[in-house]
């Protein structure tokens, strides 16, 4: 893909891997940027802070906030021809925990798994009159091996992975290329309720992370699996099971110490 010349809108751009996204392809001559996030305050700052950028207050799990994110931005924007689907949470959850809702404990899904097919099914019309365009989903390296105190985010992640994989299938004879970010542990907020749990030696940095992912969108990868991501993949194929265990060991370890 051509990022010097594209019009490029993240979702779940004020923190984390979107941010981060945003520097790096503001840094290498993006057309336009266009970021979303639910936190008015937090895109008012950034705005300020980079002007050349331009927000939308936004939340993916919400139908009305895209149908009317789409109008606003195709009317802004009507070269617009990337879309990264990065808005997501990650929670640490047990199951067994009766004080959350039935409307609370499908946050994660709401927001990482629905919030990425209603984007894509609400902006592909548009992307597809373009010569050149590109969908990112991020998915993780926990769609390929479930993380045990996050299992409604695993769950979440596992159906990007399968979701982009059936997308990219159906659009192959387009000119929409459907690409996957795998992000292994980045030191982003989303980590922060898992600190003591996992080994922080293991995390790679966001900048180096957006990077590579930047690289791959350039180069056109199908799957983009840094790091740890990379492993997490072939252990799903290897030894599933063996691999579930020994990170189950490893956090009940932590859990003990803490």
């Amino acid at each position: 893909m051509d990022i010097k010349n594209s019009t490029i809108l993240i979702t779940g751009g004020t923190s984390g891997i979107g941010l981060e996204m945003k520097k790096q392809l503001l840094a290498l001559g993006a057309s336009d940027i266009i970021i979303t996030g639910r936190d008015a305050d937090r895109l008012s700052q950034i705005k300020l802070e980079i002007p050349q950028i331009h927000t939308y207050q936004s939340d993916v799990s919400k139908p009305d906030d895209i149908r009317n994110l789409y109008v606003l931005v195709t009317r802004q924007f009507p070269k617009l021809n990337i879309i990264i689907n990065n808005a997501g949470i990650m929670r640490n959850l047990d199951v067994s925990d009766q004080s959350l809702s039935l409307e609370n404990i499908t946050t994660e899904t709401d927001i990482n798994l629905s919030g990425t097919i209603r984007m894509v099914h609400q902006f592909l019309p548009h992307l597809l009159t373009k010569p050149a365009a590109a969908i990112v989903n991020v998915s993780s390296g926990l769609a390929f091996i479930p993380f045990p105190v996050s299992p409604i985010y695993s769950a979440a992640k596992a159906g990007v992975h399968a979701y982009t994989q059936v997308l990219r299938l159906q659009l192959k004879e387009t000119n929409v290329k459907v690409i996957e970010l795998a992000p292994p542990a980045t030191d982003t907020p989303l980590g922060d309720p898992f600190i003591g749990l996992v080994d922080s030696s293991q995390t790679m940095k966001t900048d180096k992370l957006v990077r590579l992912a930047i690289k791959g969108i350039r180069n056109g990868t199908s799957e983009i699996k840094p790091g740890l991501a990379k492993v997490l993949k072939a252990m799903s194929r290897i030894a599933p099971n063996f691999t579930l265990k020994m990170l189950d060991a490893s956090i009940q370890k932590a859990k003990a110490r803490n």
